[in-house]
């Protein structure tokens, strides 16, 4: 018989269409949950053996219409599109399980987490055991292991998170002794494609990278569908006899999966994957558009203020050096919000790469509201002023080259200048005496009053040089510093960029 998975991952809340080149795949417009409920009951009528998963971050990182409501939107609109079990994500964790667990009253789906445990006790349930057309599957649920570089450190204390292919494989093993033999792992982490972009469509597996890999090549054989996330990136491949597959993120693909299983031994003998466009010419699905209509005027009685204005686009997309005009003008905004003496004193601003959400299109007269600022910025981290070192700050940059050739590279502010080789040993990306603050070459031992928000101070994303700063100011939320300088610098036009200089 076949039975049908249908699976979303990083909806991150985007119950209204997303814009910009977030709201595309390719040429083609999409998403939005009144689509996206649609093409999944759709799916749903044309195989009747359906189940409908997910692969974490459904909510948290959400646009205002749902994190304003403490995401009870995205909680209904979920319910609505009948979502039966997902792994849990890091950003539904940004508020600890605590308050996650007091949101998900009103769900009538259940997450999984067996790698993630509170003082020693699991979280949520390792596994879920789903009955469809007669057939039981089995459904374990994880996390990314590095979920405690990514999560404030303050809502996760005395979490644990555990190695993802070692704990899936022993929950395998529970599952096959209780006579469940189909079996699907969610798992909350990702890879991606890389070469050119023609030949990365949907269901594409091209020069195929990223910490998914490792963890699927050590999956027991009795796992056979990996539906994964995190990374915000399609594909669909095959890793050591696993199918494999990501939705992107913001509801503008599915995944449907047929599953060929023998009736006799409930054992899966094919996988036949495929990633689908949420596409905006289908009817409007009558139960999310009532959840819109719900919410969304009181959305945008917030949303709507304007608060400043741009000259023109204001992109997050990297150059070759790693550098963006988005994170350049958040950068520069949080600086200017601390940087008198009573405020902090800081004189230099980093700003993280994946704490930028959106950026600022070009469309109509150029004025800019309060909800395009917090799409931007929707974590509502706080600002937080501390004193480092020429040599705390040089190793801070090291720390952004990775052991296995990748990098995260950091946004600074206005007056920040250093040149860096991509291709070079460990500890010696950055190029000696290329580190300059307002012209002046910063020496080691130096003392410079640095901004940065509470999550990388904390030491995430691998930026341990942070926890050597001392004297530290706390400061307003990110999203308050940002629409305070869009209020004194408007029209605000995207920076040249030309801080971070790569050599190779």
């Amino acid at each position: 018989m076949t039975v049908q998975v249908l699976a979303i991952n990083d909806l991150h809340g985007n119950l209204e269409p997303p814009v910009g080149r977030d709201g595309m795949v390719g040429k083609t417009p999409a998403g939005g949950a009144e689509y996206l409920a649609t093409h999944l009951k759709m799916a749903e009528a044309e195989e009747p053996n359906s189940i409908v998963v997910g692969a974490g971050d459904l909510m948290g990182a959400s646009p205002l219409i749902s994190a304003l409501f403490d995401e009870e939107p995205a909680i209904e609109a979920i319910n609505a599109m009948g979502l039966k079990v997902t792994s849990i994500g890091n950003h539904e964790m940004d508020h600890g399980i605590t308050e996650l667990k007091r949101r998900l009253k009103t769900a009538h789906y259940q997450y999984l987490a067996a790698n993630v445990l509170e003082n020693g006790t699991p979280v949520f349930p390792a596994t879920s055991i789903q009955t469809v057309g007669g057939v039981k599957i089995g459904f374990i649920g994880e996390t990314l292991e590095g979920s405690a570089a990514v999560i404030s450190a303050s809502a996760i204390r005395g979490d644990q998170f555990l190695e993802e292919s070692q704990v899936a494989n022993e929950a395998a093993l529970q599952l096959e002794k209780a006579g469940v033999h189909a079996i699907v792992l969610l798992i909350h982490q990702g890879g991606a494609q890389h070469g050119q972009a023609d030949a990365m469509d949907r269901d594409s597996c091209a020069n195929f990278s990223g910490e998914i890999q490792g963890i699927v090549e050590r999956l027991s054989p009795a796992i056979q569908l990996v539906i994964s996330g995190h990374t915000h990136e399609y594909y669909n491949c095959r890793i050591a006899g696993h199918t494999v597959t990501s939705a992107g993120a913001y509801g503008r693909l599915f995944t449907r999966v047929k599953l060929t299983v023998d009736r006799r031994t409930d054992r899966i003998l094919t996988v036949a994957a495929a990633n689908e466009i949420v596409t905006r010419d289908v009817p409007r699905d009558p139960a999310q558009t009532a959840i819109l209509e719900k919410y969304k005027p009181r959305a945008e009685e917030v949303a709507n203020r304007t608060v400043g204005s741009i000259a023109g686009e204001i992109s997050r997309k990297q150059n070759a050096a790693g550098e963006s005009a988005m994170g350049d003008v958040i950068a520069d905004a949080q600086l200017t919000s601390v940087a008198a003496k009573e405020n902090g004193g800081a004189e230099l601003a980093f700003m993280n790469t994946g704490g930028i959400r959106a950026e600022l299109p070009a469309t109509g007269p150029g004025e800019v509201s309060f909800g395009e600022l917090y799409a931007v910025q929707p974590f509502g981290n706080q600002i937080t002023v501390l004193t480092m070192t020429g040599e705390d700050i040089r190793q801070l940059l090291e720390e952004q080259f990775r052991s296995d050739g990748s990098s995260i590279m950091l946004q600074v502010s206005e007056g920040f200048n250093y040149q860096y080789r991509l291709h070079a040993a460990p500890g010696e990306h950055v190029v000696p005496g290329s580190i300059k603050l307002r012209g002046k070459v910063l020496g080691a031992k130096d003392r410079v009053r640095v901004e940065a928000n509470g999550f990388m101070v904390a030491g995430a994303e691998g930026m341990t040089a942070f926890k050597s700063g001392t004297d530290k100011v706390i400061g307003t939320r990110d999203v308050d510093a940002l629409v305070a300088y869009f209020k004194t610098h408007s029209p605000v036009e995207a920076p040249k960029l030309n801080r971070i200089v790569r050599l190779d």
